[in-house]
């Protein structure tokens, strides 16, 4: 009994979701969610969270915080370091596609430019999927765009 109450109410909450997104803007959504500290830590110290909190539109590929769990170990404390913010700005700028691009909207070998400069790759072959990065939840609505949930960290060309 206890049980299924917890499902019914994690599936609520889940539906319930993207309706309250909607009045959030993309920071605020995912620190919401409670599975991006580390993006929101890292946005923190690259100084990104007042323009991800600005109009936008922006589309946002966010890793989670297994997805920078996985990067090699002390690359994220690396990275969160004073003297390395320009790399850590590089890093999450290519994340971040200017413009409200719905997974409707994308299509095989589609390349998007980034903030960063550079540009992504989409492919749709075994499921959507950004330079490799799996989009396990795609189309999170904010106010100010649109986050698409990424299963590991996507890194600029060199």
């Amino acid at each position: 009994m206890i049980r299924r109450t917890f499902l019914a109410l994690t599936a609520a909450t889940a539906f319930a979701m993207p309706a309250m997104a909607q009045d959030m803007d993309i920071v605020d959504t995912a620190v919401a969610n409670g599975s991006f500290t580390t993006l929101a830590a890292a946005l923190t110290a690259a100084g990104l969270v007042e323009t991800l909190k600005g109009e936008g539109p922006f589309t946002v590929f966010a890793p989670t915080d297994a997805a920078f769990a996985a990067l090699p170990a002390g690359t994220v404390e690396d990275l969160l370091k004073p003297e390395n913010k320009d790399k850590l700005v590089a890093v999450l700028t290519y994340h971040v596609v200017p413009g409200k691009v719905m997974s409707t909207d994308l299509s095989e070998g589609l390349k998007a430019a980034t903030v960063n400069g550079a540009e992504v790759t989409i492919t749709l072959d075994g499921g959507p999927k950004v330079n490799g990065a799996v989009i396990s939840a795609p189309d999170v609505a904010a106010s100010n765009g649109v986050i698409h949930v990424i299963d590991s960290v996507i890194l600029p060309p060199m």
